[in-house]
């Protein structure tokens, strides 16, 4: 049973840096994309940022791209969000997601794995 546990999520004010982490268990995720996506209140949920298990190939959204950094630790089955000069609209839930393969990797709807999320929250 695939398990995604988020943390690393807080308060912090607009310009600050947060990273984020979601630590994966439960089976081997050769062939999987792990995305984080967002939520905030009354709005749809958006990815964030995706990366294959495996090398290369990275995908941003355009609000967060420069900002963001998405990686992964094989060793320690961990996903990283690094975010720098936050703003307040980057407040929302954060989910990591887990997928088999690429396809529709930015429709929250085809993945599968989802964890609890954690509270990001940007005051001006």
């Amino acid at each position: 049973q695939v398990q995604l546990v988020e943390s690393g999520g807080r308060l912090v004010q607009a310009g600050g840096s947060l990273r984020l982490s979601c630590a994966a268990s439960g089976r081997t995720f050769s062939n999987y994309y792990m995305g984080w996506f967002r939520q905030a209140p009354g709005k749809e949920r958006e990815l964030v940022a995706v990366i294959p298990w495996g090398t290369g190939w990275i995908r941003y959204a355009d609000s967060v791209r420069g900002r963001f950094t998405i990686s992964r630790d094989i060793t320690e089955n961990t996903v990283y969000l690094q975010m720098n000069s936050l703003k307040p609209e980057d407040t929302a839930v954060y989910y990591c997601a887990a997928k088999w393969g690429r396809d529709s990797y930015s429709d929250y709807l085809r993945y599968d794995n989802w964890g609890q999320g954690t509270q990001v929250t940007v005051s001006s």
